[in-house]
This record gives C-alpha cells, sequence and structure tokens, in this order.
C-alpha cells in the first residue's frame, strides 16, 4: 500500500491515465452486459410466445379429436339377448367367429324350415332348392340381431366354419356338407356363397367330422380340403380346391375293420390321421393320403412322414404295432411339452400316449366316458382333462385329471340325462379355469332317482373347491351349448341352442346367450362338505368379480 502512494506522488499523471482506462473498461463491460440482458430478454419472450403457441395448438387438437373427429362406438352387448325361429328344427352346430368385424364373437348356426326369418325374408326357392330347407345364420353376439341368413341345402350333413381364404375371400368361411351330396363354401362376413360343388359319396355313407383343412396342393395360393367318407369297411378320401371346391385327384380308399371316427395329430414336422374303430387303430400320413387320392408324389415340408411312427405303422393294414387297444371309445389330441400326445379312452381305461415314442405315460381307470375329454385347468398354469363318465342309470362322475400325471384332482357326482350337453371351460386371469357342468346334483342322504334328472348348469372354479354354484334349471330340449368369451379377455357368455332336431316335427328353435354374470349374481350356493368358509353371499361377489383371460 506504501508503494502504491510512493508512486503516485512520483507519477500522477499515470495515476490519472489509469482511472480514466479503468472507467473506459468499466463502461465497456455495462454496454455489453446490458446488450446480453437486452438478448436474454428477447430469447425469453419468444419462449414463452413458443410455449403458448404449442399449448394452444395441443389443445386445439385435443378439441378437435374430443368433439370433433367422432371416436369409435364401442358396442354395447346386451347381458341375455334371444333369437326364435317358428316351424322349424335345429342342428347340431354352433360355430363361433366375428362375422362383422367389431371385435364381438358372433354366432353361426343352421336350421330347416320353409322361410327365413324376417329381417331377411328369404325363401328356399331364392336358391333353386325345396322347401322346406337347410338355412345358414349368422346372429349378432351383441345384441342377436340377425346379420346374414342363406339357404344353403336341402339337408345339413356337417358345418366347418372358421377355414381360412375358403373360397379366396379375406374372411373366415364356412364349409356345408349337405344331403343329396353337395359342398357349398359361404363366405362367413357377408353369407355369399363362393362355390357350390355336388359330390358322389355313394350309398349309405357317413362324413367323418370335422372336415379338415390341409396345405395347399394344387398352387393355387389357397388351403385345401380333405374329406372322409365311411361306408361299409371302407374309407373314401376326397382332396377339394379351397378355392374352387373342384376335386384333385380321384377318390382314395383305406380299408378298416368297423364303424370309424378319425382325429388328426400334429408331429414336430409332419401330419398323421388316426382312424379308430372299437378295436383298432390305423394311422396314415398326409403324404399317404395325397398319394391315394392323386396317385402323385408330392414334396412339401409338410408333408413329411415320420420315421419312428412309419417304422411302428404296418405297411399293408397300416395299423398301429404298438398301439392295440379294445372298444375305443375317444382318442383326443393332448398338447404336451414340445409336441401333442394322445389321449386313449376305451369303455373302462384311459391312457395318455407319448406321440413321439408311443409309449405309454399314464394309465387311469375310469368307466365309460359320455363326452369328448376337454381341457381345462384346475391348478395354475397345469393342464387338466375333464372326463365325464358313467357310474349307473343316469348317474356320472365328473373328473378333473392331471395332464402330466393322470391325478385325479377333482371329482363330482352328478344324475344325468343321457342327452346332457357335455361341459365347458372358460380361461380365468389367475390361469386356472372356470368349469361348467350340465346335471343334477344329489344331496348325500336325498334319493331322487325315482323320478327323472333335471337338467341344470352349474358353475365350479379351484378357488372354492367345494361348492357349486346352480345357474339355471332348463327344461327344455338343448340341442347344442358352448361357453366363450365375447370379447377379449371379457364377456364370459354361454350360448345355448333349444328346439326339435330334424328328426322331430317342426316348433319353436330359440337361440339364446346370456352373460354368466347375470346367473352367478342369482345362484343357488351348494356346499359339498359341511365346512362353511365364507357367507353364500361373499362367494356370489367373489364369483361375480372374476376376471377372465383370452388364450394366445
Amino acid at each position: 500500500m506504501h508503494n502504491k502512494d510512493s508512486e503516485a506522488e512520483i507519477h500522477p499523471l499515470k495515476t490519472e491515465d489509469v482511472k480514466v482506462q479503468e472507467n473506459h473498461e468499466n463502461s465497456v463491460e455495462r454496454r455489453i452486459v446490458n446488450k446480453q440482458s437486452s438478448q436474454l430478454s428477447r430469447l425469453s419472450r419468444w419462449r414463452t410466445a413458443a410455449f403458448f403457441i404449442s399449448l394452444f395448438l395441443c389443445l386445439i387438437i385435443v378439441f378437435a379429436f374430443s368433439f370433433i373427429i367422432p371416436c369409435p362406438e364401442r358396442p354395447v352387448s346386451e347381458r341375455t339377448w334371444f333369437r326364435n325361429y317358428n316351424h322349424a328344427v335345429a342342428y347340431q352346430f354352433l360355430a363361433i367367429q366375428d362375422v362383422n368385424k367389431d371385435k364381438v364373437q358372433d354366432v353361426i348356426f343352421a336350421f330347416k324350415a320353409s322361410n327365413g326369418s324376417s329381417s331377411f325374408n328369404r325363401s328356399c326357392l331364392d336358391e333353386g332348392l325345396p322347401s322346406p330347407c337347410a338355412f345358414i345364420a349368422a346372429v349378432s353376439g351383441t345384441n342377436g340381431r340377425a346379420l346374414w341368413e342363406r339357404p344353403a341345402a336341402e339337408e345339413v350333413e356337417w358345418m366347418e366354419c372358421g377355414i381360412k381364404q375358403l373360397g379366396g375371400a379375406e374372411a373366415l368361411g364356412c364349409l356345408v356338407v349337405g344331403k343329396p351330396v353337395s359342398l357349398t363354401a359361404v363366405d362367413g362376413h357377408t353369407g355369399e356363397i363362393q362355390w357350390r360343388h355336388s359330390s358322389d359319396f355313394g350309398a349309405n355313407y357317413t362324413v367323418l367330422t370335422p372336415v379338415s383343412v390341409i396345405p395347399d396342393v394344387d398352387s393355387d395360393g389357397v388351403q385345401d380340403l380333405i374329406i372322409f367318407i365311411a361306408t361299409g369297411d371302407k374309407i373314401k378320401t376326397f382332396i377339394h380346391s379351397g378355392k374352387n371346391g373342384k376335386q384333385i385327384g380321384s377318390t382314395g380308399s383305406l380299408t378298416v375293420d368297423g364303424k370309424p371316427r378319425y382325429t388328426r395329430l400334429k408331429l414336430v414336422s409332419s401330419t398323421y390321421f388316426l382312424f379308430y374303430t372299437e378295436n383298432s387303430l390305423y394311422a396314415y400320413s398326409l403324404k399317404d393320403l395325397y398319394r391315394a387320392a392323386t396317385g402323385m408324389e408330392i414334396n412339401l415340408p409338410s408333408l413329411q412322414q415320420d420315421p419312428q411312427w412309419e417304422k411302428n405303422i404296418d405297411s399293408t393294414t397300416h395299423r398301429l404295432s404298438l398301439l392295440s387297444f379294445g372298444d375305443i371309445r375317444y382318442l383326443a389330441k393332448i398338447p404336451g411339452q414340445s409336441q401333442e400326445n394322445i389321449l386313449v379312452v376305451n369303455s373302462d381305461m384311459a391312457m395318455l400316449i407319448n406321440a413321439h415314442n408311443l409309449q405309454t405315460l399314464w394309465t387311469l381307470n375310469v368307466s365309460r366316458v359320455v363326452s369328448e375329454p376337454l381341457l381345462g385347468y384346475y391348478k395354475a398354469s397345469v393342464l387338466g382333462i375333464v372326463l365325464e363318465s358313467e357310474i349307473g342309470p343316469n348317474t356320472k362322475e365328473v373328473m378333473v385329471v392331471e395332464s402330466g400325471s393322470g391325478t385325479v384332482q377333482w371329482s363330482l357326482k352328478l344324475n344325468s340325462r343321457a342327452e346332457s350337453p357335455g361341459p365347458a371351460t372358460l380361461p380365468t386371469a389367475d390361469h386356472r379355469s372356470t368349469f361348467l357342468i350340465w346335471g343334477e346334483y344329489q344331496v348325500p342322504g336325498n334319493d331322487t332317482r325315482s323320478r327323472a334328472p333335471l337338467q341344470k348348469l352349474y358353475l365350479f372354479h379351484p378357488s372354492y373347491a367345494n361348492v357349486l354354484l346352480e345357474l339355471r334349471n332348463s327344461t327344455d330340449q338343448i340341442i347344442a351349448f358352448d361357453a366363450l368369451l365375447f370379447e377379449r379377455s371379457r364377456h364370459a357368455c354361454y350360448v345355448l341352442l333349444r328346439g326339435p332336431q330334424p328328426s322331430e316335427e317342426p316348433g319353436m328353435v330359440s337361440l339364446m346367450k346370456r352373460k354368466l354374470k347375470e346367473d352367478v349374481s342369482g345362484s343357488r350356493v351348494i356346499w359339498l362338505s359341511q365346512v362353511a368358509v365364507d357367507s353364500e353371499q361373499y362367494i356370489r361377489d367373489r364369483l361375480y368379480r372374476m376376471r377372465f383371460q383370452s388364450q394366445a
């Protein structure tokens, strides 16, 4: 400090010059700061303006989508609807698919009458058919409104729906096998006939069902159809083009030793058709069937043969040498870890066969099985098999069997009519199933065998293993029954088709869809054991709130 004062005294002018220079530098810095502040202020105003403009544009877009551009309406499904037809008879077919593309499943069924409903005012004469004739109808799953109706044949022998590209159409189609023999392809979306062909199946024939869709063998870009006709001890094989219905090649012929049925088995790289009678089991690869029908060889990846299976098939009779069963009642495909396995059910036993090496995985003693084996889940993500077996006059036992081990997970005895519908299952969000069963539960000690069993529908869920819900009591003749999710992972319903059959006098045919929750809320709780864990209303509420899960 002292040095600076001395220097100022010695050089006074120099000190003033320094002060002037410092003042000038400070002035320049202030101008720079003021300029920067001004620029920042303008930039801040621009940012504010840009923010409010963006906000304004967003509000305009939201307003447009909310009020100006209409949102797609979600169909409001009625909880219950009926569709009635007078002076008609019903066929035992129900098909479920989205016909009108509203993301709600619809119902396709067949009935016989002189005229269709008043919605379309169609008659048999419109298609050149004698009256009465068989109509195919599609009904909306939301409200029961008729979507289309079409006279299709004099009589319906079989109907198969959900076929892709049938007739070259984009929508799923239906194939109607009629009498006198005719094949009719119907567009599932519009009901229009894609093609119709007459065939000669011979006399006293039986169509083996279902009709199978096979890979495109005539190179027209559309999957083809293979139809099996049983006449005496022969099975005739017909391959038809899925695009135009024309027969491909000639008629093949297979020999069996009784009244046959069949199932189709998909192996890793090949497809086999298993024909079974009461005493024998036959196996034919798709390649064999194509060769028999056309007399030609074809090399397609999907028409390969399995070496292990070919070793065990008799080259002359096509019997499976490793599998010998008597009185075969049902043959069913059961999903396995890598491929489908085979469930063989005869008069007193059920056996699961490994489809790779044809070895028995497990056996279960079971008496006369009265309905097709059904898949469901008693334990979470553990596949089970539902078997209904006759254990006495008008009495059956319902069992859920674990598919991996053959262990009985749950069973129930019911009184039952011979014509009662088979069971149904619905997948729930807890990776288990809801089971729907027909029959009449008899409280132990209350003997009601002196009268005919009533026809009641029960609901069972594994979360309450000792509880049944009685949903409804039907006195009408039930032709067909099914349960499904009408929308993805929601809208659980069941469908009933009631009325006289083709062999009976015409009357009222009624198609009904009912939401499952409507019956659950007013159901009767039945305790299978004396231990009541919760109140009845709590169980109803819990099962009413149950959520469902569509399977992939």
